[in-house]
């Protein structure tokens, strides 16, 4: 892909989108489609917080230069032409990028590189905004990605021991007043081998936090976005997938008939719509277990009528 022309000086009124545009730069090679919309989201975002001074005007009009040369690139890939693609596109790897993160830290594996998946995957919720409101379930995954990161990070900075796996969230002032801090002193520099969990609160220096590349491990789900990305054509043969476990297929399903009273609205028909592209974008990730249950759902719809 051809190098973006670069962004002026960030205006200190758009302070709130310095890491999703951070995120943005990070994918530019990894997943464009993901950089994309990172970037859609920092301009509706600026636009809403100051579209009139001069400097914001500037660095507004620029951004839009960049999206427009990226659009032109990524013209005939769907996920940019087709919202619901797109959608589906962000919210699997976002999903994929909390598992990773999850995983990490429920087997008391506390490090820099989960601490800023924890908190990447929290930005990406965020820019899913672009097509509209999140569902209940992003919101908390948001809210429990983000409020991770601070408190690990924090922990491992007091030379604590962070708590594994699910614990007691704090209050949300707690996670905003927390959040930029945790964020900012995240790592500048990709990790080094070690043979030694050792955290080293002196690596952790304040600042931005860009070249951190995740590792692929043995308890990260299959083809985890950030190890080898579906869209830069790049093969290994030492990714081994992880074994999946495939969820029951209703046998009703098998059997099922259309009935002919069941009368389908247009939105019935956008959901099943929705499911099957949700399935598609999963196997992309060779994620097979989400396929099924999406593939599964929009044929109990369309069949019945019902969820």
């Amino acid at each position: 892909m051809a190098a973006l022309a670069p962004l002026p000086p960030l205006p200190p009124q758009f302070k709130s989108i310095q890491h999703h545009l951070r995120t943005a730069q990070e994918h530019d090679k990894r997943d464009p489609v993901v950089a994309y919309y990172c970037r859609l989201y920092a301009m509706q975002t600026g636009m809403k917080i100051d579209s009139k001074t001069p400097e914001c005007r500037k660095f507004l009009s620029k951004l839009m230069d960049q999206l427009e040369a990226l659009k032109k690139q990524l013209g005939d890939n769907e996920a940019i032409t087709q919202e619901i693609v797109g959608c589906a596109h962000l919210e699997n790897y976002a999903l994929k990028m909390f598992l990773y993160a999850d995983n990490e830290d429920r087997a008391g594996r506390f490090h820099k590189n989960m601490i800023k998946s924890f908190y990447t995957a929290s930005l990406l919720i965020d820019v899913i905004t672009v097509f509209g409101e999140l569902t209940d379930e992003n919101v908390k995954h948001r809210k429990y990605a983000r409020w991770k990161a601070t408190y690990i990070h924090n922990c491992l900075k007091n030379g604590e021991t962070p708590q594994a796996g699910p614990v007691g969230i704090e209050e949300d002032n707690d996670v905003e007043e927390n959040e930029d801090a945790g964020a900012s002193s995240l790592p500048t520099q990709p990790p080094q081998p070690s043979s030694s969990s050792t955290y080293d609160p002196t690596s952790m220096p304040s600042g931005g936090y860009s070249g951190i590349q995740i590792p692929p491990g043995a308890h990260a789900p299959a083809n985890t976005p950030a190890e080898v990305p579906h869209s830069t054509g790049v093969t290994s043969n030492t990714i081994q997938p992880a074994p999946q476990t495939i969820p029951a297929i209703d046998p009703a399903l098998f059997s099922t008939i259309s009935q002919g009273d069941v009368r389908l609205t247009p939105e019935d028909f956008a959901r099943a719509q929705k499911y099957c592209k949700y399935a598609g974008s999963a196997l992309q990730y060779e994620d097979v277990s989400t396929a099924v249950q999406n593939l599964q759902k929009a044929l109990k719809l369309l069949t019945t009528g019902r969820e």
